[in-house]
């Protein structure tokens, strides 16, 4: 109990540490002015509605929340029922996270773009803090959330390895499904709402009328604005916070089912918690790393605290490896070094997704001459880009697999994943920044603010643009491996053993696994279609009916596009997240454990390649655009930038909404397995 206990100990001081810190960067924030009244009344739209949309969204999800708690409830038997309690737990912790990371991302912007009129250092030190608020909230609440879980199951259950092994960790797995179920929904609503928004905002105002796309006459331009929180905030931190708890309750389920002595089997179990502490530290001085002269570009800046970050997390990590995991035969030091190859592999994928995405590259400018001859070319160069770059980010994973394998077997594997997301706390805020400088940059245009504040804002936004696709290449790898650690964790927890992947209920779960992420992308594409199509009717109805609007004589109705994206995400959401849950349960208990386990392979190999396709796609043909507006090629207002605003607008709900929504889909597939592992033991007499 004594390793145990010191790890409970580390637990509590790593989540105050963490939610001090967002606390104290809250205030910072709220203290900062915004003067300018058009400012503060437009981000005041935007911040309504953002919260609007979230309470509603909680609305539609506490009956289902309720509903899976009560099914494991009566499902399972004797203390596995305090699953239950786990997952709301899980859901409740996931859900505050996006509420606090979208109330202070609301706050930021504005006084981002206020700050842009002192130049380029306090902006950047509003738009990252505001970002950090989200990062240190996920981790603070996921290792809070696992500190309340573990230490109320240890004191009525005991501590023993036995113990942990067969009822506390099958118990805490329930806080992972949690966290996932909200995530899944959170990143599908989320989308739909955002890419509704930004088709109507590109397509009836740049192109038809031929106004900015943040112009304060767009009416769909605060539900854009909206839609950029609410996706790209509350939507990326839920889905990172998912395979942050993944990894770290995987790694330990994993570590209980090692060979060895039981103190040193309990040591394997709370090193993962242990590690993710250490990141929290490592994070927090990153954080402060990130600092920037005038003159000097932000990503420099960016880059500082996030390669500090993990220089200190290494160091952590080893110590940590030597002094709790120290063995004879030296078996710690490939702990370590698989840790520090999760990290390797994690920065890896994020310069393979800037080359293939990054403005001014050569897969994006192969892109911006395509949009010279049309739309047509636009959309085959861009499909055929996002195709390529599947290709590099696999062979880093597969190799990241292999190694941290040879090196430590499946345990291996689990530390690599923790080890990409160890620094999670810098690497959301990172993140997050992004949407906090676009809406700074919309706020300027839409209140009218000096030239040079926009000047600095897009400064800002050019370089969230990259962020943005970097966090969903890292988002995409963490996936991939959380998800073999969590598929591994419900293979140990089942009894399956060998798969034979020649058996015809394998084979059939393996290609139904495999068409999944390409049903669940045709949902989540069609519900952004059917939302944009009500978006872009409602703005040409306002252009029409109040042609006061384009001459500043009459006020867009703002709040009707909100409502229409908002209705468009809560319906929209539904079916995907139900064939996500119920596919395994369904699975699992009609054609049994090995057809359930082939079924998760043939998921994770087809949406890890569709997902990395779909978002780097996505973001090419966005940079494309951006580039033909920033002078390249012919220029905006040209044919080809005609074509590059069309390009842009298929690639949206890519990169947006279905392409990021897959990674959650993978995981979430994964824990439910896990979850009911227990279940499927006992139903089929394993």
């Amino acid at each position: 109990m004594g390793t145990l206990n010191g790890a409970l100990m580390a637990l509590a001081a790593g989540s105050i540490l963490a939610l001090g810190y967002a606390a104290w960067q809250t205030r910072w924030i709220f203290s900062q002015p915004v003067e300018n009244p058009k400012l503060r009344q437009i981000s005041g739209f935007v911040a309504d509605g953002a919260m609007a949309f979230l309470a509603r969204e909680y609305k539609v999800l506490i009956p289902f929340v309720l509903l899976v708690a009560a099914f494991l409830a009566l499902a399972n038997q004797g203390a596995l029922r305090f699953q239950s309690i786990a997952f709301v737990v899980g859901a409740t912790a996931s859900a505050l996270a996006g509420f606090i990371g979208m109330k202070v991302a609301t706050a930021a912007n504005s006084r981002t773009t206020h700050a842009a009129r002192d130049g380029l250092i306090p902006a950047l030190k509003v738009a990252f803090c505001g970002g950090s608020v989200m990062g240190m909230s996920v981790v603070g609440l996921s290792l809070l959330g696992m500190l309340i879980l573990l230490a109320g199951t240890t004191r009525l259950l005991g501590g023993s390895i036995t113990v942990l092994a067969g009822t506390i960790l099958p118990i805490i797995t329930g806080f992972s499904l949690g966290a996932s179920s909200m995530a899944l929904f959170a990143r599908v609503g989320g989308g739909i709402f955002t890419k509704a928004a930004d088709v109507g905002a590109d397509l009836v105002g740049k192109v038809e009328a031929g106004i900015p796309e943040d112009d304060h006459r767009n009416p769909a331009t605060i539900a854009d604005n909206v839609g950029d929180n609410v996706g790209d905030v509350a939507g990326m931190g839920a889905d990172l916070f998912e395979s942050y708890v993944g990894s770290i309750i995987g790694a330990m389920v994993l570590g209980a089912s090692m060979a060895g002595s039981d103190a040193y089997r309990i040591k394997l179990v709370v090193f993962p918690l242990l590690l993710a502490v250490a990141g929290i530290a490592a994070a927090i001085i990153g954080t402060v790393l990130v600092r920037v002269r005038e003159g000097q570009s932000p990503q420099t800046a960016l880059n500082k605290g996030t390669f500090g970050a993990a220089g200190i997390a290494a160091i952590l990590a080893f110590v940590l490896c030597h002094v709790v995991l120290r063995d004879p035969e030296g078996w710690h030091l490939r702990v370590f070094l698989a840790s520090v190859l999760g990290m390797v592999a994690g920065t890896l994928i994020g310069l393979i997704t800037e080359y293939f995405t990054g403005t001014d590259t050569r897969p994006v400018n192969k892109i911006v001459k395509a949009c010279e001859t049309g739309a047509a070319t636009t959309i085959i160069t861009g499909t055929g880009v996002g195709m390529a770059s599947a290709f590099p980010p696999i062979l880093i994973i597969v190799g990241a697999i292999l190694v941290s394998h040879a090196m430590a077997g499946l345990y291996g594997i689990a530390i690599a994943a923790l080890g990409m997301l160890m620094t999670l706390g810098v690497q959301l805020a990172v993140d997050a920044y992004g949407p906090i400088a676009d809406n700074a940059g919309g706020l300027a245009e839409m209140s009218e603010s000096p030239p040079e504040v926009r000047g600095i804002t897009d400064k800002l936004d050019a370089v969230g643009n990259t962020t943005a696709a970097i966090g969903k290449g890292f988002a995409i790898g963490s996936a991939a491996l959380t998800a073999i650690i969590l598929f591994s964790a419900f293979q140990q927890q089942v009894g399956v053993g060998i798969i034979d992947l020649v058996s015809p209920k394998v084979v059939a779960g393996v290609l139904l696994g495999a068409v999944l992420p390409y049903l669940f992308s045709s949902m989540a594409m069609e519900a952004v279609g059917q939302a944009a199509f009500a978006m872009i009717r409602e703005v040409r109805r306002q252009f029409h009916e109040k042609p006061g609007i384009l001459k500043e004589t009459e006020l867009p109705d703002y709040k009707k596009c909100v409502d229409i994206s908002t209705a468009a995400a809560l319906k929209g959401m539904v079916v995907p997240g139900v064939v996500a849950i119920v596919t395994p349960v369904l699975i699992g208990f009609t054609g049994g454990p090995a057809m359930l386990a082939g079924t998760l392979i043939g998921v994770t190999a087809s949406g890890v390649v569709l997902a990395i396709f779909m978002s780097n796609a996505g973001g090419a043909w966005d940079n494309a655009k951006k580039m033909i507006e920033g002078g390249a090629s012919q220029g905006k207002g040209s044919e080809a930038h005609k074509a590059s605003v069309v390009g842009d607008t298929v690639g949206d709900p890519f990169k947006d909404t279905a392409g990021p929504s897959l990674n959650i889909l993978i995981k979430l597939m994964a824990v439910i397995s896990l979850v009911i592992a227990p279940m499927l033991k006992s139903f089929w007499g394993l």
